[in-house]
């Protein structure tokens, strides 16, 4: 008998759901079969049923959260059982003499190795052990699996890649989380816990960073001049530029070309038309499905995992966890006949026939290089009409859906005008447009922003052609801040960053697919949002006081860049591939860890920390922390405290006099800090704020309370 060991009991069905099978309690029974001669057993391991054990396990002096006990570093790494139930079913079966071997049927990728791993070595049971490596749990692909599975010894190295990543993680993270805390209230007296980790400071640093961008930006003005030029056919418009610039950098000038312009006679002395393919987006990997459905849907990329994951659970979607965005010529193949029965469905029909009825020999979509453990995120050949679904996972699977058609269309092809007109043999100005000639994969993926756009009536016009400046006005603009990340960004920056590295880091970053993983971003994200060091709102990415203050703390240190995570990533993929062991790997994190903990205190002193910013937690009666609750003035409607209430401020009388008094914390994509907060309600005025942004309009004002009005009112230069 077989005994095969899954992560979760929905994909323990799906394992079974191929052959005749019993279930049981707490195990599924597989009868006899060509599969399985002697039958199977399966069991499961619910996620992760052993962790790393707590530092007290190695020193019983590490429980204590003292500066003087830093750095810990264990020589072996542990891990104890935190799921006893589960585990005690996994160990009766393994130890059965029944059992003749083991089928590690975790998800394919690292961290599914572990997890199952993990479980074995702890039951200290050494039959022969194969591995299922699938991508699907359709029927189809779970026979196939099982019937080549890979010898146990074929994936190891991942395992090890796995257990290295999480010790050099243990070693960096609990150090410089103890390490930061401890400073931060010896220097700052700031009573908060600090996480920090290899993956998640740095990506909260570059989250800090835009937000510094964003408070120090100060728009600079410039000018355009916009003339109307009119001709026999009708009218048209341009802009002035030279040597391809059309900012003005100061008003003088910019009236002196208008004046310039106006009355004269002008000829179009270029008209350029160049055709422009858009070829049809690539299939999904985890992280473009991520950062499209943010944009579509407002998803967090959490959320999107999760609603992805449930459908590769229930056998529609491919593995999610996947960093790739091309498939082989083996699951192409399936790919005609997913189509007619997509096309049998009322949500599709209209989108057929397809030019295309093979992607084959399309290296765009098809090239097994570039499949590594697991291929694009695609439907499996189990269709089903996603109205049956639902409303989230609805969503995810017309989105897969719909790009994997879009790939068997046409590319877009836009029509590129561009003018140039000669006012009075002098003064160039450009008129340019697009136009759709052929739709192609827009018809299946319409874009959000139309580049269709025949207002200006250029495509009449032809070179020569003799008109007059019959207006020409001077077109006030400011420069703009950087936009704010939304959690979509956040993912494709995370797998991006590398670009502000060297050029060998960058191609490390290239080759690694930047901070983390396709299947530990998301985590990553949720980890800075329930710590207290981010907040989203509106899908906007915001910074918080708690943030800031780590990045102030860490910023110029190997943690605040990820340079470090290059590295890394560059020996764990290594470790992975079994071209190198860990021993180097982690002796070199032990040196950095110990490196760590001396340089930041040394600097801690000089740290520029705002404590009172920051709502800090303190010891409670119950041995728990309980958070303070920062304070930022009197309510100017009851007099009662006004206090921080995460994204905004708000009365703390709320509950009883139902007070309604709030401010937010970012007004017209101004983040306003606690000092602007406290000088309105003490004073009924902040000072000038700088970066207010309302339209294409940057402006400053002072913030001020109206109290006949009860409101918070704007009062801009010029205005008392």
């Amino acid at each position: 008998m077989q005994l095969i060991i899954a992560e979760k009991p929905d994909q323990a069905k799906k394992l079974a759901a191929p052959f005749h099978s019993r279930h049981q309690k707490d195990h599924i029974v597989i009868d006899s079969c060509p599969h399985f001669p002697t039958g199977a057993v399966i069991t499961w391991a619910l996620g992760h049923l052993l962790e790393p054990v707590p530092p007290e396990t190695y020193k019983k002096e590490w429980k204590r959260w003292e500066l003087s006990v830093l750095p810990m570093i264990p020589e072996d790494f542990k891990y104890r059982v935190k799921r006893r139930r589960e585990f005690s079913v996994i160990q009766r079966f393994a130890k059965d003499d029944r059992v003749k071997g083991i089928i590690h049927a975790g998800d394919a990728e690292r961290e599914g190795e572990a997890i199952i791993r993990l479980i074995l070595n702890e039951i200290a049971v050494y039959k022969p052990l194969h591995r299922l490596w699938i991508s699907s749990l359709t029927p189809q692909a779970v026979k196939e699996g099982f019937a080549a599975l890979k010898d146990g010894k074929e994936t190891e190295s991942l395992y090890t890649e796995a257990v290295s990543r999480a010790y050099a993680d243990w070693l960096i993270g609990m150090n410089a989380s103890r390490l930061y805390t401890l400073l931060m209230q010896k220097h700052h007296g700031v009573q908060d816990v600090f996480s920090v980790g290899r993956v998640q400071t740095p990506t909260l640093c570059l989250i800090v960073d835009r937000e510094k961008k964003i408070e120090n930006f100060k728009p600079e003005p410039y000018w355009e001049v916009e003339a109307e030029f009119t001709h026999e056919k009708g009218i048209y418009k341009g802009v002035w530029h030279d040597k391809e610039d059309s900012k003005i950098n100061s008003r003088e000038l910019a009236d002196k070309i208008a004046d310039f312009a106006r009355n004269k006679s002008a000829e179009l002395t270029s008209f350029k038309e160049k055709e422009r393919k858009i070829q049809p987006p690539q299939l999904f990997s985890l992280s473009t499905l991520q950062a499209h459905a943010n944009k579509a849907f407002k998803f967090s990329p959490k959320k999107t995992l999760d609603t992805a994951q449930k459908l590769y659970t229930k056998g529609l979607l491919t593995y999610p966890r996947t960093d790739s965005a091309h498939v082989t010529k083996e699951e192409a193949a399936a790919f005609p006949g997913m189509l007619e029965k997509l096309k049998k469905l009322s949500s599709y029909e209209r989108y057929f026939p397809l030019p295309k009825t093979s992607l084959q020999e399309d290296k765009r979509y098809v090239n097994s290089a570039k499949v590594k453990d697991h291929y694009a995120i695609i439907p499996t050949e189990e269709i089903k009409n996603p109205e049956s679904l639902s409303g989230d996972e609805a969503k995810i699977y017309d989105a897969v859906i719909k790009r994997m058609l879009a790939a068997h269309e046409k590319a877009c092809i836009m029509n590129d005008l561009t003018c140039e007109t000669t006012v009075d043999e002098r003064a160039l100005f450009i008129s340019k447009t697009s136009s759709m000639l052929q739709e192609g994969w827009r018809r299946i993926l319409p874009s959000a922003t139309s580049e269709n756009n025949q207002e200006l009536g250029l495509q009449e016009l032809e070179k020569g052609l003799r008109s007059d400046v019959t207006k020409a006005d001077v077109l006030s603009k400011k420069t703009k801040p950087p936009k704010r990340f939304t959690e979509g960004d956040l993912i494709q920056l995370m797998k991006t960053c590398g670009k502000e590295l060297d050029p060998e880091l960058a191609q490390v970053m290239k080759e690694t697919e930047g901070l983390g993983t396709e299947a530990t971003r998301a985590g990553i994200i949720t980890v800075l949002k329930d710590r207290g060091y981010i907040s989203v709102t509106k899908n906007m990415v915001f910074a918080t006081a708690k943030g800031e203050a780590l990045f102030n703390a860490v910023a110029g240190t190997i943690l605040s860049s990820p340079e470090m995570t290059a590295k890394w990533e560059q020996r764990l993929a290594e470790i992975g591939e079994g071209r190198k062991g860990a021993g180097a790997f982690l002796d070199q994190v032990k040196k950095l860890t110990t490196h760590l903990v001396e340089e930041a205190g040394h600097s801690s002193g000089s740290w520029n920390i705002d404590a009172a910013a920051i709502p800090s937690t303190r010891p409670a009666k119950n041995g728990k922390r309980k958070k303070r609750t920062v304070k930022a003035g009197p309510c100017p409607l009851c007099g009662a405290d006004v206090v921080d209430k995460g994204n905004f401020y708000g009365c703390s009388a709320y509950r009883q006099n139902s007070c309604t008094f709030t401010i937010s914390k970012t007004i017209l994509g101004k983040k306003l800090d606690l000092k602007q907060i406290k000088l309105l309600l003490k004073d009924g005025k902040t000072e000038t704020i700088n970066g207010f942004n309302k339209g294409d309009e940057t402006f400053h004002a002072v913030l001020k309370w109206d109290a006949q009005s009860r409101k918070i009112t704007f009062v801009t230069h010029g205005q008392t």
